[in-house]
């Protein structure tokens, strides 16, 4: 690749760049909510899997970092499959809240519901900072 062509790869758009920066608060600030308030994530934990609270404080602590790589051009794309990995490990946890808030008639039932295929379009979103601009 000559680097020109390199140069026209690293190039972004406005709104990739907007779109890159949004993704690393947004997980950044959920990583840092896992500290806020653990009990939250605790309680969406499913039942089958052991250590809840430890699971809490390592998804928070790699929702963060991740989040932050993200904003490191080198770590970016390692960044955004990582993201995508733990969209994918904390899908159970997801599944669960549905459970428990429809079983309870939680009248946030509904956000719970709608979370589900949420996932897939937050898998979509960090794939397109994983993907090698032509």
């Amino acid at each position: 690749m000559t680097a020109g062509q390199l140069n026209e790869t690293n190039k972004t758009t406005p709104l990739k760049r907007w779109s890159l920066y949004a993704m690393a608060v947004l997980y950044t600030a959920a990583g840092v909510n896992h500290f806020i308030n653990p009990k939250v994530y605790v309680s969406i934990m499913p039942p089958w899997l052991h250590w809840h609270h430890q699971l809490v404080i390592i998804s928070g602590i790699v929702e963060v970092g991740l989040g932050v790589l993200l904003l490191l051009p080198a770590t970016r794309r390692f960044a955004a499959v990582g993201i995508i990995v733990l969209l994918i490990a904390v899908f159970p946890a997801n599944v669960q809240m549905m459970l428990n808030y429809t079983r309870e008639q939680h009248p946030a039932a509904w956000i719970a519901i709608l979370r589900l295929p949420l996932q897939a379009l937050l898998i979509w979103w960090a794939y397109t900072h994983v993907r090698l601009r032509k």
